[in-house]
């Protein structure tokens, strides 16, 4: 299966919280996309590793994505090396992206800017003829992805550029919102952590309606860039 978008997250909930209205507007275009998380997110304080699994399944059913893979990368301690690259450029070779969304270039959370800098240098080493790998005893070909864009998390980068997403808040909240285990439940009985409050939750929709009010939409999503990007028209800026 041939992707238009491949977003990858160190994390499950990653591309949700970053991209998810990104992700749903680009579905609803006719885009076909896909998500891979590196990690199962067992590190975490609040629920599972399977409680996840779960979870992220059912955030991929609210955002309609085409497919949804795990590399099962050790969480909090999978590293920038070789082995790593490697499959993560079988998943690029897989689902030949013409765009790679991925994490922040620097966050709060170690393994942000690490799978960053991984599925970047990943996505340059994927279009190396000479460098062979193989899905299921098939040879793979070589494929580079024309763009490679970093969502925000945690921290306020500024933006190089933004996406409208009115429309597709609801979306966005709501495959958050299916991670049950990780964010606002005040019935539950687990520790607090930074994203469980009730004002973390806000504070996402908050960036969306600021990042929105400074480009005269609603809501929005934004992106740092590797390398300059063009536009073939001034009319294709809103």
């Amino acid at each position: 299966m041939k992707l238009d978008i491949l977003v990858f997250g160190a994390h499950p909930d990653d591309a949700e919280l970053g991209a998810g209205g990104t992700i749903a507007k680009e579905i609803a275009l006719g885009k076909k996309v896909g998500i891979v998380d590196l990690t199962r997110g067992e590190l975490g304080t609040r629920g599972s590793a399977e409680i996840r699994d779960k979870e992220s399944a059912a955030a991929a059913k609210v955002l309609g994505v085409a497919v949804r893979e795990n590399l099962r990368f050790r969480d909090g301690f999978f590293v920038n090396d070789e082995e790593h690259q490697l499959e993560v450029i079988k998943m690029i070779r897989k689902y030949q992206p013409n765009t790679v969304l991925c994490n922040a270039i620097d966050d709060r959370h170690i393994d942000h800017g690490k799978g960053s800098k991984l599925v970047s240098d990943a996505c340059f080493l994927s279009g190396l003829r000479r460098i062979e790998t193989k899905v299921e005893e098939e040879n793979q070909k070589e494929w580079r992805p024309k763009q490679v864009y970093h969502y925000i998390q945690w921290k306020n980068i500024i933006p190089d550029f933004v996406v409208d997403i009115s429309g597709y808040m609801e979306e966005k909240t709501n495959s958050i919102l299916a991670y049950a285990s990780q964010f606002h439940d005040p019935n539950s009985n687990e520790p607090e952590t930074p994203i469980s409050s009730k004002t973390f939750i806000q504070s996402v929709k908050y960036r969306a309606e600021d990042l929105g009010r400074l480009v005269g939409v609603d809501y929005a999503e934004g992106f740092t860039v590797e390398r300059l990007v063009a536009v073939d028209s001034l009319d294709n800026l809103i």
